[in-house]
């Protein structure tokens, strides 16, 4: 009895054992059935297969997803077609002085300034306001040269030497020294000197920079202020080059400020910078508007809204189109959730759309949401960036 129970167990041990079978491989059992190919060297050709496939993704710049990796991007696609663009273009500007209602106070002899009536920038100066008082030996010997030429024509009115000479030069000496003709006269009446002179500005502005203080030794055409009329304004746009050609340089400009929303100011182009920085390719347009009630302020952050013709051309969302300062790439769908990196040339831009003037065709389907999750796992997948070692 003992010994039939022992042989029934062996019986069912080995049809537990004939039952066993390995872990199942979908790619290398076909390939053991291979003449001399065994399952190492079957693992190792379908690793060097998927490692090809990878490379092969990274050189054509696709991928491929899956529905759900579609789903959870919020990945969308539009087919490019021709289109119109243009009619507004908008720049980000700054407001600043209007450098042709500039002035500069300057100092026309040298000498001492022993008052400044106008100490603080931002201050608002008039013509003919007192603006500082300036103590000059030169000056003081050019006042005595008029009295002494007044009283020798008095003393000596039918010699021979022409006084009246001598005395319209020493004034016209004083009158390039800063003197008015005011000062100059008072002191042929009275003959009387004081050690310093006094100064009147000629010209109306704020001043946005004093380089002088009160003691300082001031040289022949040193400035003592600056000063602006902040009548006008200009609000100075940067522009890309690829838009130049779009600008009506003619055309009227708006000119919005955030600080001042609701109350958008129309200007005209006055100047654009014929030299374009090869760095950023980037230009500076000028718009000149007015200043009324003087509530505008150089520095301000504004926006140029530029009006231009309207052109026939491609065009995407500008969020559809992946930039990196150098070039420019978008994602086009080449089959069921499988998409491509395609470099393309950049133009003109809307506030929502850019043009795209190489690159693409009318029909091609474009990545217009997703672009930038779609490059990130692209980078992911193959560890490299679609955009290397394309050309346009």
């Amino acid at each position: 009895m003992k010994i039939i129970s022992i042989l029934l167990l062996s019986i069912l041990l080995a049809a537990c054992n004939g039952n066993k079978q390995p872990a199942a491989n979908h790619n290398v059992p076909s390939m053991e059935k291979m003449p001399g190919m065994n399952s190492d060297s079957a693992a190792a050709t379908v690793k060097a297969l998927n490692s090809k496939e990878k490379e092969s993704d990274a050189a054509t710049g696709e991928i491929k997803l899956s529905d759900q990796q579609v789903q959870l991007g919020n990945i969308h696609t539009d087919t490019i077609n021709n289109g119109m663009l243009g009619d507004k273009l908008i720049l980000t500007a700054t407001l600043n002085i209007d450098q042709m209602k500039s002035s500069s106070i300057s100092a026309r002899v040298m000498g001492r300034i022993e008052k400044l009536y106008f100490k603080n920038t931002g201050e608002y100066v008039k013509k003919g306001d007192h603006i500082f008082d300036l103590y000059s030996e030169e000056l003081n010997n050019a006042k005595q040269e008029l009295i002494a030429a007044l009283e020798q024509k008095n003393s000596f009115d039918n010699a021979v030497i022409n006084f009246n000479q001598l005395i319209q030069s020493a004034k016209y000496k004083l009158l390039l020294w800063g003197m008015s003709e005011t000062q100059i006269n008072e002191l042929a009446g009275t003959r009387k000197t004081t050690p310093t002179t006094a100064f009147y500005s000629n010209a109306n502005g704020y001043i946005t920079a004093l380089d002088m203080n009160e003691g300082d030794y001031t040289m022949e055409g040193s400035t003592i202020m600056r000063l602006a009329d902040l009548s006008t304004v200009w609000a100075e746009a940067q522009v890309y080059a690829s838009q130049l050609s779009q600008i009506d340089r003619s055309g009227i400009a708006e000119v919005q400020l955030p600080d001042m929303p609701g109350k958008p100011i129309t200007g005209k182009i006055e100047f654009v910078n014929p030299e374009i920085n090869p760095d950023t390719r980037i230009n500076l347009i000028r718009v000149s508007i007015p200043n009324t009630g003087y509530q505008l302020r150089p520095g301000m952050p504004a926006y140029v809204l530029l009006k231009s013709r309207q052109h026939q051309m491609l065009s995407l969302p500008i969020d559809a189109v992946i930039r990196d300062g150098k070039s420019a790439t978008v994602w086009i769908q080449t089959g069921i959730n499988t998409y491509q990196s395609r470099m393309v040339e950049t133009g003109m831009e809307t506030g929502e759309r850019i043009e795209i003037k190489s690159g693409l065709k009318a029909g091609d389907i474009v990545v217009v949401t997703g672009a930038y999750l779609l490059n990130s796992e692209y980078i992911f997948k193959n560890g490299a960036n679609p955009m290397e070692g394309m050309k346009m």
